[in-house]
């Protein structure tokens, strides 16, 4: 016997009733009250009068879909997948699409495979896209580059449901026979995208490639412009970088847009995830911006699963999954709660409470220390001036709230013959260390918009290679921050002088831990804090710091191999020629 249809005629009774749910319907934007039956996982039914061997009451109470998140790195939490998902399912999240670049950046392959172990079994899914972009640029170095075998690998095995982000635009503009082939291997399958301010013909050769989505719209009219030219557009709202209040006329010009458009995290920590939420908050923002609660909805749950293709999830509807959300009212408001989730049919959250899951994951993780030993001297990090006296320099301007960086031309502040730091004017010296190969290769140069004025910050996780990256007031604090990342082994670290003040060891490739959520966040708030008190008043500096290493992004960079626009082709200067 058949018994998912069976139960959805109501011949035999469903493994699991929902009765008297207040759905909430995406396709005719109302509510409907009824009961769900649930057999096999599935839904198969919603109608009057269901029985069941299991039945629930919701008393009138709203039943939606489990959130999804289009585009998020796990790692970014310093959270395993484990810890991540227990978070993530309490605030109603059913199913995330992570790209592990991070992680393949660190540990290469088998980084991959250690985050797909670990994702099994867990009270989400989480599906992996194959990390196109390894590293990000020719300008970065990574633990070992992941070709085109490698990502063919990755699908035979199936680790993997999509692309992750093709970040390395200029490429695929270009007509780079490589960056190509890796897009064409993906075949039907979805192609995320990356591709920060590109506009008119460069926008349309980067689109021809067949990637179909950008998560890094910061404009407006950049967003339009994609949207127009048949592009999902992932709006971010993650920790540091909140770009959706700035996008939401996108659907207020037109709700329709909203089977485009879709909300996403992208990066986020710990502490913001305890703090605030995970999906459930960027839908609490978009009602308290005036959006219509089910097109809201749609934007988290129907739209990102039609945009990957998986056509069983995102919709309370017979033969989907039984993936859902019993909020707190009989409406969907700004003051919705989460009380119960269930996955597959099996109520997993109640009242906060995660429970019937098992964490095997300790065993599985490549717990690599990274062993740094030539690491340079204060001497070798000064940039001297002798020749170019009065000229002025390239400075990394930081913009708050957005990845996008500005390429400053400041006159430098020299002492004793070397371009120093002015912390005055909030111009801070950063360095970044190669730490996968050990080579020693380093670059150093200087950023405004940090705010410290003594000691060092430096961190172990650094976009996209995620070599070491420190900066600060003076060479020696700068050095000992380094010389303390290679010691712990990755993580973040506050130094002055000779003297590591704090440090938060990261072991799993010197992104992520085995510490609890709450422990992290609270290992986070003490680094932010400390940081304050020399001076950093910028929000979230640790993941600031770690983006200024991204050569992908505009404008100005800075790598191992030196200072990086990838609007300009490549390496630059630090004196302006």
């Amino acid at each position: 016997m058949n018994k998912l249809a069976a139960a959805a005629r109501g011949e035999i009774p469903a493994e699991l009733v929902i009765h008297n749910a207040r759905i909430a319907n995406i396709l005719t934007q109302s509510y409907e009250l009824a009961d769900v039956a649930i057999q096999s996982g599935k839904i198969a039914g919603i109608a009057e009068h269901y029985e069941g061997d299991k039945n629930f009451d919701a008393s009138g109470r709203v039943l939606i879909p489990s959130f999804i998140d289009g585009h998020v790195h796990i790692e970014d939490t310093f959270m395993t997948p484990p810890n991540f998902a227990k978070i993530a399912a309490i605030h109603g999240t059913g199913s995330v699409f992570a790209d592990p670049h991070e992680i393949s950046n660190a540990l290469g392959l088998a980084g991959l495979e250690f985050m797909f172990a670990a994702s099994l079994n867990r009270p989400i899914n989480i599906f992996f896209g194959a990390p196109s972009c390894v590293p990000a640029s020719e300008f970065e170095t990574p633990y070992e580059e992941l070709d085109i075998n490698a990502i063919k690998a990755m699908f035979d095995k199936n680790l993997v449901t999509h692309l992750g982000e093709m970040m390395n635009f200029p490429a695929i503009i270009s007509g780079d026979s490589e960056a190509w082939a890796k897009v064409l291997l993906a075949g039907k399958l979805p192609v995320t995208g990356h591709a920060p301010g590109v506009s008119g013909k460069a926008l349309n050769a980067y689109i021809s490639a067949g990637i179909s989505s950008d998560h890094e719209c910061t404009d407006l009219n950049e967003a339009r412009e994609k949207l127009s030219r048949g592009m999902f557009i992932m709006i971010r709202e993650g920790s540091s970088f909140r770009d959706l209040k700035t996008l939401l006329p996108l659907i207020r010009e037109n709700p329709l847009n909203a089977c485009r458009c879709m909300i996403v995290s992208d990066d986020i920590t710990a502490r913001d995830l305890l703090t605030n939420g995970h999906m459930d908050s960027k839908l609490r923002i978009m009602l308290r911006e005036g959006i219509n609660p089910f097109v809201a909805l749609r934007m988290i749950t129907l739209t990102p699963a039609e945009y990957f293709r998986v056509y069983n999830l995102g919709l309370i509807a017979p033969g989907y999954n039984a993936d859902f959300v019993l909020l707190g009212g009989s409406e969907i408001n700004e003051d919705f709660t989460v009380n119960e989730v269930w996955k597959d049919g099996r109520l997993i959250v109640r009242d906060k409470d995660v429970f019937d899951v098992i964490d095997e994951t300790e065993h599985l993780a490549p717990v690599i220390k990274t062993r740094v030993k030539n690491i340079p001297s204060e001497s070798q990090i000064r940039i001297p001036v002798s020749e170019h006296e009065g000229e002025l320099i390239n400075v990394i301007g930081i913009t708050e709230g957005t990845t996008i960086t500005k390429t400053l031309n400041l006159v430098p502040k020299v002492r004793e013959g070397f371009v120093v730091p002015d912390p005055d004017n909030d111009v801070a010296k950063i360095a970044v260390l190669e730490r996968h190969r050990d080579t020693g290769q380093f670059a150093a140069g200087f950023v405004k918009g940090l705010g410290i004025r003594r000691g060092a910050i430096g961190s172990s996780v650094a976009h996209d290679a995620h070599n070491f990256v420190a900066a600060g007031s003076d060479d020696e604090s700068i050095i000992t921050a380094f010389k303390a990342l290679a010691e712990i082994g990755g993580g973040l670290v506050i130094t002055e002088g000779k003297n590591v003040i704090a440090s938060f060891g990261l072991p799993i490739g010197g992104l992520m831990c085995y510490l609890p959520p709450e422990k992290i966040a609270a290992e986070l708030a003490n680094m932010e804090t400390t940081a304050e008190n020399f001076g950093v008043k910028i929000p979230h500096p640790f993941m600031v710091l770690s983006f200024l290493c991204l050569s992908v992004i505009p404008e100005l960079r800075i790598t191992d191999q030196g200072y990086i626009d990838i609007t300009k082709g490549g390496r630059q200067d630090i004196f302006v020629r």
